[in-house]
C-alpha cells in the first residue's frame, strides 16, 4: 500500500511534564486516512496533519451510528527503541465489528502498515517515562449524506494518537464495582461483541448511577435473566474463586477482550485452572461467604489488569482480598507491563517492533 505523507507545517510542542498526560486529550501531530467508495473499495491512504474533518450534517454515522474503533498502544522500552503488543489481533477483531455492523473490511496487513507509518512520523510523541504510553485509536465511520436506514456506502478509516500518563500513577489501586440490575448493555444477538460506540452509550445511564453510589465502574449482568455476569464498561472481569480462574465465556454479547485473551493464555501456561463459563453474580456471592473469593480483577487495554477491592450487588458489599492487590492478579500485571515494556523477554511471540 502506497501512503502518502503530509508532514505539519506548524508542529505542536510536547507535553513538557509526561507525568501529568492524563488520558485522551492531547494529540499528536498527524493521523492517517483513508477513504472507501462502493465499486472502488479503499483508496487514497495518507497521513495528514492532525485537524478537523468535514461532514455534511446528514452524514448517516451522526443519525444511525455506522462506526466501529479499535485501542491500542505503542510503548517505548528502556533502549528507546518502540514497540505494540500484539497489534495484528486488534484488526483482527476490528473485521469481526466490521462484519456485524456491515462495514468494509480492511486488510489486516494494510492497516499495520499504517499503524507503523503513522507511529513512525510521531515517534517523538511516545511518553519516556515508565508507565506511560501512546494510546492508539483506529476507527472507520460512513460518511454518508442521507437520511435513511441501510449500510454506507463511503466511509473513513483513521487513526489518531494520543500520548497518555500511566494509569496507576501512584502504585496498583483497587477499584471499587458496583453491579447493575436496573439497565442492560446488550443481549446475544446484537452487538455487544463488537467495538462500536453505541455499546458504550447504553452504559452510560448505569456508569452514571454507580459514580452517584462512589463506584468507579459498572458490572453488567446479562440482558434476559439478569443474573449471569458478563463484562465491566471498559473491561473483561475474572475471579479466582478457590484457585480457579473463572471468566464469562464468550457467547456474543461481550468483548473478545485481547488483554483477556492474553491473561488466559498465561494463566493455562502457569498450569493454573481456568474457566470459561457462564457464572452468575449468585456464585460469586456464595464464593465470598464461604470465604473462597480469592481475587477479583479486570482486563483491558488502559489498565492491563485492574485488581477489584470491593463488589457491591443490591445491599451486599464484598470486599475482596482485603482491598489490596492478589498474587494472580500481580503476575499478570508484571508480566504483561514487563514484556510491554521491554523489561522482560517476550516468550509468548507478542511484542512487534516498530
Amino acid at each position: 500500500m502506497d501512503i502518502r505523507i503530509e508532514r505539519t507545517k506548524t508542529p505542536k510542542a510536547k507535553p513538557a511534564d509526561e507525568t501529568k498526560l492524563g488520558f485522551g486529550h492531547i494529540f499528536t501531530d498527524h493521523m492517517f486516512m483513508m477513504d472507501y467508495d462502493e465499486g472502488q473499495g479503499w483508496h487514497d491512504a495518507r497521513i495528514v496533519p492532525y485537524g478537523p474533518i468535514e461532514l455534511m450534517p446528514s452524514a448517516m454515522v451522526l443519525h444511525y451510528g455506522q462506526e466501529i474503533f479499535e485501542g491500542l498502544k505503542a510503548y517505548r522500552t528502556p533502549d528507546g527503541s518502540i514497540q505494540f503488543f500484539r497489534p495484528e489481533e486488534n484488526f483482527k477483531r476490528m473485521n469481526v465489528s466490521a462484519e456485524r455492523l456491515v462495514i468494509p473490511k480492511i486488510n489486516e496487513q494494510d492497516a499495520l502498515q499504517a499503524l507503523h507509518a503513522l507511529v513512525e512520523v510521531d515517534k517523538d510523541w511516545v511518553p519516556h517515562i515508565d508507565g506511560a504510553s501512546l494510546y492508539i485509536r483506529p476507527f472507520i465511520f460512513t460518511t454518508d449524506p442521507f437520511l435513511g436506514v441501510r449500510p454506507g456506502e463511503h466511509y473513513y478509516f483513521m487513526i489518531i494518537m494520543s500520548p497518555s500518563g500511566a494509569y496507576y500513577s501512584t502504585g496498583i489501586n483497587p477499584v471499587d464495582i458496583y453491579v447493575e440490575t436496573n439497565y442492560v448493555r446488550a443481549v446475544r444477538g446484537g452487538m455487544g461483541f463488537t467495538k462500536t460506540g453505541g455499546n458504550y452509550a447504553a452504559s452510560l445511564a448505569g456508569q452514571d448511577e454507580a459514580h452517584k453510589q462512589n463506584y468507579s465502574q459498572v458490572l453488567w449482568l446479562d440482558g434476559v435473566e439478569r443474573k449471569y455476569i458478563e463484562e465491566v464498561g471498559a473491561m473483561n472481569i475474572m475471579f479466582v474463586i478457590d484457585g480457579e480462574v473463572v471468566t464469562p465465556s464468550l457467547q456474543g454479547s461481550i468483548l473478545s477482550g485481547i488483554t483477556r485473551k492474553s491473561a488466559l493464555e498465561l494463566c493455562r501456561k502457569w498450569g493454573m485452572k481456568v474457566s470459561e463459563r457462564r457464572i452468575t453474580i449468585q456464585e460469586v456471592a456464595d464464593a465470598y461467604d464461604a470465604g473462597k473469593l480469592d481475587e477479583v480483577f479486570g482486563t483491558g487495554t488502559a489498565a492491563v489488569v485492574s485488581p477489584v477491592g470491593h463488589l457491591k450487588w443490591g445491599d451486599k458489599i464484598m470486599e475482596i482480598g482485603g482491598g489490596k492487590i492478589g498474587p494472580v492478579t500481580q503476575r499478570l500485571y508484571d508480566t504483561m507491563t514487563g514484556m510491554q515494556y521491554g523489561k522482560i523477554p517476550d516468550d509468548m511471540g507478542w511484542i512487534e517492533k516498530l
